[in-house]
């Protein structure tokens, strides 16, 4: 499996093989290339910067331009295994609406992101007053596409608020796993997988 940033490889190791995917906001198409590729998926993506989707399209990848805020509601229910949302969810308009449409569209759900209760986020917001610039958010922001700045302990609030199920969470500092105790401090990203 070619390099991928530590969520996307979680993801795909735990993808069953042969399975019908979903990446919305695909960005370049990695993941969906080593899916392809490594694990033989059907696997396809939405995303909303033309540009990246000319380069998935010329790579041999199905993509399509879309806007996950309003375009999920064309897949019909149960089209895919997994439907997968990695570091998405906290540029979204609905967060709470595109999970849902996730579950509807797939069977699973993979969502990562970005822990903005990070253990040096907080230190930096507490040290300089200002929001950071990490290796994770490396903008500043008022470049960010992030508009919803979620925690962990955030996510799980609204997973359960929704019905949904976490079958399974993994958090990372940097590259390194860590435990889920104290996750929503030690960890700088989230990976779940979901299921109604």
């Amino acid at each position: 499996m070619s390099v991928l940033r530590p969520d996307l490889a979680l993801i795909a190791r735990n993808i069953v093989p042969g399975s019908r995917v979903l990446d919305i906001g695909c960005g370049d198409g990695t993941l969906l290339a080593a899916l392809r590729d490594a694990r033989d998926c059907d696997a396809r993506g939405m995303e909303l910067d033309p540009l990246k989707v000319a380069d998935c399209v010329a790579r041999g990848l199905s993509v399509i331009q879309g806007d996950a805020d309003a375009d999920l509601a064309l897949y019909p229910d149960g089209s895919v295994d997994y439907a997968v949302l990695s570091e998405t969810l906290q540029t979204m308009q609905h967060p709470a609406r595109a999970l849902d449409e996730l579950l509807r569209i797939g069977r699973r759900a993979f969502v990562s992101f970005p822990n903005f209760a990070f253990w040096r986020v907080r230190l930096s917001l507490l040290w300089h007053g200002r929001m950071p610039v990490t290796q994770l958010l490396p903008v500043t922001w008022y470049e960010t596409p992030n508009i919803h700045h979620l925690t962990i302990a955030d996510f799980r609030d609204l997973v359960t608020a929704r019905g949904i199920t976490v079958e399974q969470a993994w958090f990372l500092a940097g590259n390194a796993l860590v435990g889920g105790t104290a996750a929503n401090w030690r960890a700088e990203h989230a990976v779940f997988l979901l299921r109604r």
